[in-house]
């Protein structure tokens, strides 16, 4: 169970009934302005993640081995969006968990994420050989 879902709230409720109680009317004025105010900049930052991944076609990075060595168990899939400037393109049946996602470079490389409720769960990068990439395998 994802906790941050419920103590998000929880430790928004309890800042304004802090506030109430020590400052009065005036306090719960300058706490729900801190939480707006938060709420609008992930909100911002959101809306310019995917602005920037809209200009570029979906499931495309600059280099596949590079979005790799940059990825950790655990983060975003807004996070991940972020550092390739594009959306991946879905691999799994449509609202499905996990949902798998794939970016692929110019050589042919891709990156296939799996995420569990939003978050990295596995990464994995296939690389084509010489005989994928249509070339001869050096002589002996």
């Amino acid at each position: 169970m994802n906790f941050q879902k419920i103590l998000v709230p929880i430790a928004g409720v309890a800042l304004v009934a802090l506030a109430y109680r020590f400052n009065g009317w005036g306090g719960v004025a300058v706490v729900v302005g801190a939480l707006v105010m938060w709420v609008l900049l992930h909100f911002t930052r959101m809306m310019q993640v995917l602005r920037r991944a809209s200009s570029r076609p979906i499931g495309s990075v600059d280099s596949a081995v590079m979005l790799n060595a940059k990825l950790k168990p655990g983060v975003t899939l807004l996070h991940v969006v972020a550092m390739t400037r594009s959306l991946g393109a879905l691999q799994s049946p449509k609202e499905t968990q996990p949902e798998v996602f794939r970016w692929t470079d110019n050589a042919g490389s891709h990156v296939d994420c799996t995420f569990v409720g939003g978050k990295l769960a596995h990464y994995a990068l296939f690389r084509p050989g010489p005989a994928d990439a249509g070339e001869l395998p050096p002589a002996p």
